[in-house]
């Protein structure tokens, strides 16, 4: 199914590792608090934050602070012709970038509409989140807006995955979905650590 993805009058930005870094790059240094990071998260990363989901059943999945696209690309390889891959970013010019780099997948903005535009795009409830937004950068009320749009998303056994530089979010997780498994990926710049989670219930996606 072709994605509601924006359309934009201009070329499509730069597509290569370089122009995505430099972009990034540009990003952090006019909004550090928001973007979190001063380089893109390695493919390493990008493997063990995908790793969690599985790929065969999963019909619905959300990113959240897609960036310049390191999970989306690897999103759009694994999933099924079946599954509705929604791809969310706040920034405005990365957003029209990923909206150009993948047609396919239905790109949108804040995080904090993930339901509304579920709603928009038919889709009930979602099998998996990976998320890349840095939470120990935003005022709790924030945190609090976007985690509870990622559990009324999610169906019962959907699995959460987000990535920090610390280990800060450990307590708010386990509050909220109970157990948490937490990975380290030394091979990313800064280091980071993956939060798996998974919502209450009985049907388990990966």
């Amino acid at each position: 199914m072709k994605g509601t993805s924006e359309r934009i009058g201009m070329p499509t930005p730069g597509r290569g590792p370089i122009a995505d870094g430099l972009l990034f790059a540009g990003k952090f240094l006019r909004s550090p608090r928001t973007v979190g990071s001063i380089m893109p998260s390695s493919r390493q990363l990008a493997r063990r934050m995908l790793a969690p989901i599985d790929w065969t059943t999963a019909t619905a999945v959300a990113e959240l602070g897609a960036g310049t696209g390191v999970f989306t690309r690897m999103i759009r390889e694994l999933k099924q012709p079946g599954c509705t891959a929604l791809i969310l970013e706040k920034d405005d010019g990365m957003r029209r970038q990923l909206a150009a780099r993948y047609p396919e997948l239905h790109v949108g903005g804040d995080a904090r509409e993930l339901t509304r535009i579920m709603k928009r795009c038919g889709i009930r409830q979602l099998d998996a989140v990976v998320c890349g937004l840095p939470f120990a950068n935003f005022p709790q009320d924030l945190r609090d807006a976007i985690m509870d749009q990622v559990e009324a998303a999610l169906k019962p056994g959907g699995v959460f995955v987000c990535f920090q530089y610390s280990l800060q979010m450990r307590k708010q997780l386990a509050a909220r979905f109970g157990r948490v498994e937490i990975r380290f990926v030394p091979l990313n710049v800064p280091f980071a650590f993956v939060y798996v989670c998974r919502k209450r219930g009985n049907h388990h996606v990966g």
